[in-house]
């Protein structure tokens, strides 16, 4: 669980604070953007704000709103993390890992996946005696929650650190701010919101799940009994389908269709709560805030209220989401992980350079439609 740092803040403050950490993992702040910019000229600053002095009388002149300063590019990384964290001991691992870019002038943004079995460098990171290797990106989370002396208690938030050293210096791309959450937190926001429409662009039989949401029981070598499935077609989906369905790898496509609907599933969700109104419904943000507990941390950065501004006037049809290929590394039994075509490479390198919707128009088959 994070741990809060100075003043005690109200209620409302904390929880509005709280949505605004989600958002920003979840759907990359434009949630929260709408919620700040609709409070009204009414809204104050708090002791811990950028303007003015706590008990000091407010200055007449005008000042700039939060995150003024901010001009991009910004990167925002969501982890999604195996629900096993429940198990005392267990070291989470990075099931998803997401990254938002939002270019300089903060009008579009870019959201994409990397494979969980990438193969990439992971630097050495002391504070979890790991001394760095060539690995699968999902590990980085793991080795970097191991706290020594304490076996049993590993730190996600530790575990973070390390796997957005490791982003950052796959991608080349500084990440801002970022959060973890637990897949049971992800099932617990959207039946809060009260369900999601989502497009489903294949056939997916669940592999963990039967018909009635119940567990499929576990036997050597996988899972028995009947299976839930997800036919093809626009569908509104509760927490624990669309939980289940953006788990799904063992499918046509494998991770990388995975990858394509957990992408399907943010921007669903963009939708669902851009359309709830929740900056005008206090008892809903409560019901967020309750429903997700500890199962999410904030991983710093800016504070959030800015980041919200300063993407505040970004258009929701210029959230694109984009796939990058990639291929198995090793051959047979020798499988080693995954790597990225060099198609999606370079859209990395173009990316940074601020070449994104030049390339994406010359390889139109990267972007996800649905």
């Amino acid at each position: 669980m994070a741990h809060e740092t100075g003043a005690r803040r109200p209620r409302w403050v904390r929880a509005l604070a709280a949505l605004a950490a989600v958002v920003v993992a979840v759907v990359g702040a434009l949630v929260v953007a709408r919620l700040v910019r609709d409070d009204g000229p009414d809204r104050r600053v708090g002791p811990t704000g950028a303007t003015g002095t706590p008990g000091a009388t407010a200055a007449p002149s005008p000042t700039a709103p939060p995150g003024a300063g901010i001009t991009g590019p910004l990167n925002l990384l969501l982890v999604g993390v195996d629900t096993r964290v429940s198990v005392p001991g267990w070291e989470p691992h990075g099931d998803a890992v997401l990254m938002l870019h939002v270019p300089a002038g903060l009008d579009r943004a870019y959201l994409f996946s990397l494979p969980r079995d990438l193969l990439v460098d992971i630097p050495a990171f002391p504070q979890a005696g790991y001394r760095g290797g060539k690995t699968k990106l999902t590990h980085a989370m793991s080795y970097g929650s191991r706290v020594p002396g304490k076996p049993r208690q590993p730190s996600a938030a530790q575990g973070y650190d390390l796997l957005r050293s490791t982003v950052s210096g796959y991608t080349g791309l500084r990440v801002d701010a970022g959060a973890v959450l637990t897949f049971g937190g992800f099932d617990k926001l959207v039946d809060t919101l009260g369900g999601v429409d989502l497009y489903v662009d294949q056939r997916v039989v669940s592999l963990h799940r039967r018909p009635d949401g119940k567990h499929r029981s576990p036997v050597p070598g996988g899972y028995t009994g009947p299976q839930m499935v997800y036919e093809k077609g626009e569908r509104h989906l509760n927490g624990w389908q669309a939980l289940d369905y953006a788990r799904q790898r063992y499918i046509s496509g494998g991770d990388y269709a995975r990858q394509r609907h957990q992408q399907q599933l943010i921007k669903a969700l963009v939708t669902r709560i851009l359309g709830e109104d929740l900056a005008r419904q206090p008892d809903r943000v409560e019901q967020v805030v309750a429903a997700l507990g500890d199962t999410l941390i904030y991983a710093g950065g800016p504070r959030i209220v800015d980041i919200a501004y300063a993407l505040g006037g970004l258009p929701p049809d210029r959230f694109v989401l984009v796939g990058l290929p990639g291929a198995g590394v090793g051959k047979g039994r020798a499988y080693r992980g995954e790597q990225l075509t060099a198609v999606g490479r370079t859209f990395l390198t173009e990316l940074r350079a601020g070449r994104a919707d030049a390339y994406l128009a010359d390889h139109p088959e990267l972007v996800v439609r649905k």
